[in-house]
């Protein structure tokens, strides 16, 4: 695996996610590689590569929803690779999925509720309006059913159900799929909020250049298998990344 200088000008922050040489298969198919991966508290962290290279099939291995074949996932220490996908969120490994699955039926309401079934239910209201004044359109439609919203504000929904969990480790995938260019500006200001806040980010991302904008680190990944790692801004004004993963 090639890597990038990165630059540290103060004391690394601690670990909170620590890969280690992760494999999962469908079937016959290694869909994830062995890969090793690191995310500090309070950093933003982009995965990045094609369609088709195991970006979201490595988060839902982190979420539990996908078995791993060997490997290691360890959270703050503790390896968690055999907890159910529950029993992780509780520990505070929140994701918002890849087409954002809100439930289309329910209220705005209750699909941020169900996002908090982990907490006390004495917070779920506060945790709320904060989620309401982060996105003042849901508050506005709060009562509405989920599945009458736009994509971009389901988005929106789908990223506020991952915050009422209260997330130590916040998993994005891929937030700005199928978004028109406006309203994938509006995503990654959110998101670049919630990195000045000093929430600890995992991104899976195909729009490589937005997603390594904002990262702090980030890793490249091709057919399951991390190629390269380093500074988003590394990875930005690297010819091989920009040529041969970036497209450009």
């Amino acid at each position: 695996m090639g890597s990038l200088p990165v630059t540290a000008t103060t004391a690394p922050k601690p670990v909170l996610l620590d890969v280690q040489g992760l494999e999962s298969c469908y079937g016959r198919i290694k869909a994830l590689k062995g890969i090793t991966l690191e995310v500090r508290r309070g950093e933003t962290v982009a995965l990045v590569g094609a369609n088709g290279a195991g970006k979201t099939t490595f988060l839902r291995a982190l979420s539990g929803v996908q078995s791993i074949n060997a490997g290691k996932i360890l959270f703050e220490g503790e390896d968690i690779s055999g907890l159910r996908s529950d029993r992780r969120m509780r520990l505070g490994i929140c994701q918002s999925p890849e087409g954002r699955q809100v439930f289309g039926p329910l209220s705005i309401e209750d699909n941020l509720r169900l996002g908090a079934y982990t907490q006390p239910k004495q917070q779920v209201a506060g945790d709320m309006e904060k989620i309401f004044a982060m996105f003042p359109i849901l508050k506005e439609k709060r009562a509405l059913p989920a599945g009458t919203l736009s994509g971009g504000q389901q988005q929106m929904l789908a990223i506020g159900r991952a915050l009422m969990g209260r997330p130590r480790l916040l998993l994005l995938d891929e937030p700005s799929m199928g978004l028109a260019p406006l309203l994938v500006e509006e995503v990654f200001k959110v998101i670049k909020t919630l990195k000045a806040q000093g929430m600890t980010i995992l991104l899976v991302e195909q729009n490589a250049i937005a997603a390594l904008s904002i990262a702090d680190r980030g890793y490249v990944l091709e057919t399951g298998a991390v190629t390269l790692t380093g500074t988003g801004e590394a990875l930005i004004n690297n010819e091989q990344v920009r040529a041969a993963y970036l497209g450009i």
